[in-house]
């Protein structure tokens, strides 16, 4: 029997099209497989801004009033310049106290900065490019030392403050 040449030639195309389409598979799965490639990449850190300390501004108070023998609260406002929040780990001293220059008589102030255990507790953050203040409770200490001259001193009390990511 001989087959009608209309249904030959649909078979001849269906294997031709079946033999195309397994060697394309192949060449695929080949490509897969034997594909290599090399290259290099890289990645920096950014550098994180200081974040500045600032110790009584205008329109901050503390709480208490610094006398011979005592202590008073320290306030401080944190300003973070970077694009993410900081963590304010510890503040310490960075240095004698001194007295405002309308006191030039006052040269033994007797005025210490009370470091914070670190870290402080509770903690602290500095939202990204904002500030905030830390009022730092009985941070700031007067000894009996102090001159008679210091009275009504504002002090600058430098400090340090550790900031952490």
């Amino acid at each position: 029997m001989t087959a009608n040449p209309t249904t030959r030639r649909r078979a001849v195309r269906a294997a031709a099209l079946a033999g195309l389409l397994a060697a394309a598979g192949a060449g695929t799965a080949y490509a897969y497989w034997g594909t290599a490639g090399t290259g290099t990449g890289s990645a920096a850190a950014a550098t994180m801004q200081a974040v500045t300390v600032d110790a009584l501004v205008a329109g901050d108070s503390p709480k208490a009033a610094l006398v011979p023998g005592g202590t008073a609260d320290v306030v401080l406002r944190l300003t973070n310049p970077n694009p993410y929040a900081v963590q304010v780990y510890s503040v310490t001293a960075n240095g004698a106290a001194t007295a405002d220059a309308a006191h030039p008589g006052c040269t033994t102030t007797g005025v210490s900065f009370v470091g914070s255990a670190a870290p402080l507790s509770p903690a602290t953050f500095v939202p990204a490019n904002s500030s905030t203040l830390l009022t730092l409770p009985g941070s700031a200490a007067m000894d009996t030392t102090s001159l008679a001259a210091c009275q009504g001193a504002t002090f600058r009390l430098p400090v340090t403050a550790e900031v952490r990511k």
